[in-house]
């Protein structure tokens, strides 16, 4: 379960952060370039579902990853500024975070293993 929830979460991160990247860049062309909407309204709404997806995702995923209480609220927290999902994305990922509470036991994403053979051995 760990693994399917860890790739949901990668997958909504990446994507919500594409969307912001979508609106900041409709917006420059609205406002600063002004060439008409620049497409804000769709890119608006686009955003604005997968935050909200984001943010359903992350509650739901936090369980079966075993996230504390702190990493939660990075993770929420994470969804206000630009492409900061992505960068927690990374960030979990380079921590285990996303490897879920059964990783040495059954495998998980284990990208990246901190401790090495050390941390294997102990399990």
């Amino acid at each position: 379960m760990s693994n399917k929830a860890a790739v949901l979460f990668r997958v909504v991160a990446i994507a919500e952060a594409f969307s912001w990247t979508g609106l900041l860049v409709g917006m420059f062309l609205k406002y600063v370039v002004e060439l008409g909407e620049g497409g804000v309204p769709v890119l608006g709404m686009v955003h604005g579902v997968l935050f909200v997806l984001y943010v359903v995702t992350t509650l739901a995923v936090a369980r079966p990853l075993g996230w504390r209480f702190g990493t939660v609220v990075m993770a929420l927290l994470a969804a206000i500024p630009p492409l900061f999902t992505w960068l927690f994305e990374k960030w979990a990922l380079r921590r285990g975070k996303l490897d879920g509470p059964e990783r040495l036991r059954h495998g998980g994403t284990g990208l990246f293993v901190r401790g090495g053979e050390d941390a294997l051995a102990g399990a």
